[in-house]
């Protein structure tokens, strides 16, 4: 059945930024800071994704030179008391902020720049008219409407602009990177007249990956393995939230009869944590081999320096398909060439949704590098001539991104 709509349009903008994530929201800051007019959309009730709704509260990998804008967002913490001091990677993997505070410290952000912002707005689908994306139809309250662009940085993850537009995706096939939950716990400081739940000898003898994240005012974060699902269709991200749900409450359950009796479960995260969805096929796709030979390419726009954390998706267990050392990688580049959509000329990814391989992607995915992509998205966006980004100079992209605090 063929249904067509009168769509009203809203004023154009030079750039719109699909997914206020990190990576989203570094590309819209910097792209409005280097001059252009900016729409940034997110489908939840704040910016930041995983980072905030997703309940993710630490940065891995390296928090120092990841470029101006992810510097911003680190000194916002710090000025709030709500983030863990500095230490390099080499001493601690991940350092951990309230990610409640990110999302108001994120929404400030992007109001400073000037971006407009519009929350709880899907990017549907993209019109495309010969090698351009010329609109973004956006779905919210208001309705539908369209806004022309003169460059589209698909930063939602599962690449849910450009895959509308035509563009042709990556092929990994079965196994996705598994998904996990978050959900939070407090200390009962009151009589607790709730029963500890019955001993569930199931999840003792096979407990899924579950990792505990001590918080601050007698808090736990606790994060949790869920496996079989799909991030980039609809129905199954749906099983996922309910089944991570289900899952998760077990665990409380379970945790609560042991050495956590005194905690009560408190709320789950807005949303599934998504570690890999859909990616577009780019002009360069980033490899696994890159990444273990440290390659260094001359339009570097992001310095990745995470261990490749390739869970096993078959399992709930605590597996991973490389060792710890095997797991280990020296700092690499991710290209330029790595966000530029192929068979289109005004669009770029930014984030998950980047061109690379399945091991690559497993460290590449992280919020840091992550915030590189996005600034670098940004700047190219605003420097495109005309819209086209494949008229930059990749090198030019580069000098732009370390000119801007980004160590490379």
């Amino acid at each position: 059945m063929e249904v067509k709509l009168q769509v009203p349009e809203r004023e154009g903008v030079e750039v719109v930024v699909a997914g206020g994530g990190i990576a989203g929201l570094c590309a819209a800051v910097s792209a409005r800071r280097a001059g252009a007019r900016v729409l940034l959309v997110e489908e939840m009730g704040c910016l930041g994704g995983n980072a905030t709704s997703g309940g993710v509260g630490a940065f891995c990998g390296e928090t120092r030179g990841q470029g101006e804008v992810f510097d911003d967002i680190i000194h916002r913490l710090e000025r709030l008391d709500a983030i863990a001091p500095y230490r390099p990677y080499e001493e601690r993997e991940a350092r951990q902020f309230d990610h409640q505070v990110l999302a108001y410290a994120l929404q400030e952000m992007a109001a400073q720049a000037g971006v407009e912002v519009l929350l709880f707005t899907h990017a549907a689908a993209a019109v495309r008219e010969g090698e351009r994306v010329s609109a973004v139809v956006l779905s919210n309250r208001s309705g539908l409407t369209a806004v022309a662009a003169g460059v589209v940085v698909d930063a939602t993850g599962e690449a849910c602009v450009a895959r509308s537009a035509g563009v042709p995706m990556q092929a990994d096939g079965c196994g996705a990177l598994p998904m996990s939950v978050m959900f939070f716990m407090r200390e009962a400081k009151e009589p607790d007249t709730l029963p500890l739940a019955a001993a569930d000898a199931e999840m003792a003898s096979q407990a899924p990956m579950i990792s505990l994240w001590p918080e601050p005012h007698g808090k736990l974060g606790v994060k949790v393995k869920v496996i079989g699902y799909d991030a980039a269709d609809g129905d199954s991200l749906t099983a996922a939230e309910m089944a991570a749900r289900r899952i998760a409450m077990r665990v409380a359950n379970h945790l609560r009869s042991g050495e956590h009796a005194a905690f009560k479960f408190d709320h789950f995260s807005a949303r599934i944590g998504i570690r890999e969805g859909r990616r577009i096929l780019g002009e360069y796709t980033l490899t696994e081999q890159d990444l273990r030979t440290g390659r260094r390419f001359d339009d570097g726009i992001a310095l990745g320096r995470f261990y490749l954390d390739y869970h096993d998706p078959s399992t709930v267990r605590r597996v991973s398909r490389l060792s710890r050392a095997q797991a280990q990688v020296p700092p690499y580049h991710v290209p330029w060439r790595s966000l530029v959509a192929k068979g289109a000329r005004n669009v770029l990814a930014a984030g998950r949704c980047l061109s690379a391989d399945r091991v690559a992607l497993s460290s590449a995915r992280v919020m840091t590098t992550c915030a590189m992509m996005g600034q670098a998205a940004g700047l190219a966006a605003a420097a495109a001539p005309k819209g086209d980004v494949r008229a930059l100079s990749g090198a030019d992209v580069a000098r732009a991104t370390s000119q801007r605090g980004a160590e490379l």
